[in-house]
């Protein structure tokens, strides 16, 4: 009898399954968040390594200068005027508005954040704590402007990158910079601290394109109020607001959102994901095609080459 040759879907398990039919649920996470080995030299005080590891994330100050972060903040601008003109499916607006929520694959419309996520500051502190070479799963702009922006509600990224994308381990991680003060009323980003060293299984199926949603509204990949509580019981709520040109580096799987923007101050930020090059994603863990590409690199998939800091790199062309 000849036996049959399985796929390598087929035959690989899923380590953090969600949705599905299963019911909610809080599991501990079954890898570290940061892989660095013992010899590897850090690129910023271990104390503040350890503090990442046993909070999920961190917020630094003063990375860029000030001319940095203007030219930064020029770049963003022109980014929103332009977007308001193109039909791309890049951009995201909010619900029921032209107001620009998002612009996706952002390190390729503009040169001047290409050269931001490439940039040692960012990506280099990216290797380190995940171990290896890194690629950009997603960039984008986040626009929150005064009194339109709506929220971000609660979510594990890796749940959904894990289901939607089929990336395999929580070997990922997000950095935020802010190009507009986040202050704690125009709805900066809020975490709970801990919540990365637990994986929470959402219930519900995942829709067909149900990125076309998700993107203005996320509905599915939502944990339960009680797990949410339970959650924030445990490790608190704390807000990650900063000046511009502050700095967030999350864990994947680290638990936030963020509330709408009722003030008349914009909150924007820059956002890169970085994911270990031997994590790379495969066929989603879930029955629904992968979501574009656009919104999680699948076809482009290659090293990130890590550029050293240079007066000039954030000038417009």
């Amino acid at each position: 009898m000849k036996t049959a040759t399985l796929t390598r879907e087929e035959v690989r398990e899923d380590l953090y399954p969600s949705r599905g039919g299963l019911k909610g649920n809080i599991v501990p996470r079954k890898h570290p968040a940061v892989w660095a080995s013992d010899s590897a030299q850090p690129p910023l005080d271990r104390s503040l390594v350890e503090q990442y590891q046993r909070d999920g994330f961190l917020v630094l100050r003063d990375l860029f200068t000030p001319e940095e972060v203007a030219n930064l903040q020029a770049e963003l601008d022109r980014l929103r005027h332009d977007a308001q003109s193109m039909e791309r499916p890049e951009v995201i607006t909010e619900k029921g508005t032209r107001q620009v929520r998002s612009i996706f694959k952002v390190h390729a419309l503009s040169a001047v954040f290409a050269r931001l996520a490439a940039d040692q500051r960012l990506a280099g502190l990216a290797a380190y704590l995940l171990g290896d070479q890194v690629y950009l799963h997603q960039t984008r702009m986040n626009y929150k402007p005064g009194f339109h922006g709506k929220e971000f509600y609660w979510h594990s990224d890796f749940e959904t990158w894990h289901t939607e994308d089929g990336m395999p381990l929580p070997r990922a991680l997000s950095i935020s910079v802010s190009l507009t003060d986040n202050t704690p009323h125009n709805g900066p980003l809020l975490v709970i601290p801990g919540s990365h060293k637990h994986y929470v299984v959402c219930e519900g199926e995942t829709p067909e394109d149900n990125y076309q949603m998700s993107l203005q509204a996320q509905e599915t990949g939502v944990p339960s109020d009680e797990n949410l509580a339970r959650l924030a019981a445990q490790g608190g709520l704390v807000d990650t607001a900063g000046p511009a040109g502050s700095v967030l580096i999350f864990d994947c799987n680290l638990m936030h959102g963020s509330n709408s923007n009722i003030t008349h101050l914009p909150r924007s930020n820059a956002f890169f994901v970085y994911n270990a090059l031997s994590n790379a994603v495969e066929a989603p863990f879930c029955n629904q095609a992968p979501r574009p590409e656009f919104v999680a690199t699948r076809e482009a998939i290659s090293p990130l080459t890590i550029r050293s800091n240079q007066a000039e790199d954030f000038r417009p062309a």
